[in-house]
């Protein structure tokens, strides 16, 4: 019988390897066939509605106190992660994205020690050191010019990447006291309320009727995996362990990103992402990994204490 812990970790990594993907997926989609703004409305409300229709089978309420951290839960972690990833991702390159995002243990581990008073230790603060290194390296690599990286589009991902830190951390008190996809609900709810005013235009100017079938089923993929189902497991697993141990598993995405990239650029003979495997971004997701691996105080103690 598989433990409830167990089944968390399993989720994570699901949960890690979808997003890996959709760095490419979505990055295909955008901007020649849909602008960012507008794919982030359709993600945010087609995998409402699709949690709309879980939430039928459950009549959990909640308290009236709850709803205002559920609303800053809402606004960090989907109106603002979702329009600063997609509209990131859009203007740099999937292998930049995927790396930048790894900086998320960094910044959840920064933001529980003033928030959970998780206390600071040498080794989190050297890894903190060196993987931020990493990261700011990594962002100003976009003004470089190869490749199909963005210095802007690098710090859209960057802010992402620390308002889901921040949401990871808000959102676990919530997920002791409520079912995951009550939690889920509210906080799609007023994240759809945050992004209406700024995507509703772009949507109603996109031309769906230039759509390929292939178009169809990458749009299909971002809104059901790396939304809905993504979101879903991630509640499951927040149940079971720390924010600092859900966002750990985010080193899976760059890999299966640069995996994807390098098939891509190996089979495509002027494929567009030939120059954004470097030795210096390798670099910098080395740097990146082992901050994160020393913030955990090592991988096999953080399994055991969590």
């Amino acid at each position: 019988m598989i433990s409830n812990k167990s089944k968390a970790h399993l989720a994570l990594l699901s949960v890690n390897m979808i997003y890996g993907a959709n760095y490419l997926i979505a990055k295909g989609l955008m901007p020649h066939k849909i602008e960012a703004s507008a794919l982030v409305f359709l993600r945010i409300s087609g995998a409402g509605l699709l949690f709309l229709i879980l939430k039928l089978f459950s009549k959990e309420k909640v308290d009236r106190k709850d709803i205002p951290r559920l609303a800053l839960c809402g606004f960090l972690g989907v109106a603002t992660n979702q329009f600063f990833s997609m509209n990131g991702l859009s203007l740099t390159s999937p292998v930049d994205a995927a790396i930048i995002i790894t900086a998320m243990p960094i910044f959840t581990v920064i933001i529980s020690r003033f928030l959970l008073k998780e206390p600071f230790t040498v080794q989190r603060i050297l890894g903190i050191s060196i993987g931020g290194a990493g990261a700011v390296l990594l962002i100003y690599l976009g003004n470089s010019g190869i490749g199909t990286g963005s210095l802007k589009g690098n710090i859209f991902v960057c802010i992402n990447a620390l308002a889901f830190a921040f949401y990871l951390v808000i959102v676990k008190p919530l997920m002791s006291k409520y079912q995951p996809v009550t939690v889920i609900i509210w906080t799609f709810l007023f994240g759809f309320i945050c992004m209406f005013p700024l995507c509703i235009s772009p949507l109603l100017h996109t031309d769906f009727g230039s759509f390929a079938a292939s178009n169809w089923v990458s749009l299909f993929y971002v809104v059901v995996g790396p939304t809905f189902l993504a979101y879903l497991l991630n509640m499951f697993a927040l149940q079971y362990v720390k924010p600092t141990v859900s966002s750990s598993y985010i080193y899976v995405q760059p890999a299966v990103a640069m995996i994807l990239v390098a098939i891509i650029s190996y089979l495509v003979v002027n494929s567009q992402y030939k120059g954004d495997l470097t030795l210096v971004k390798l670099l910098c997701c080395i740097l990146i990994f082992a901050g994160v691996y020393l913030i955990s105080g090592g991988r096999l103690k953080w399994f055991k204490s969590s």
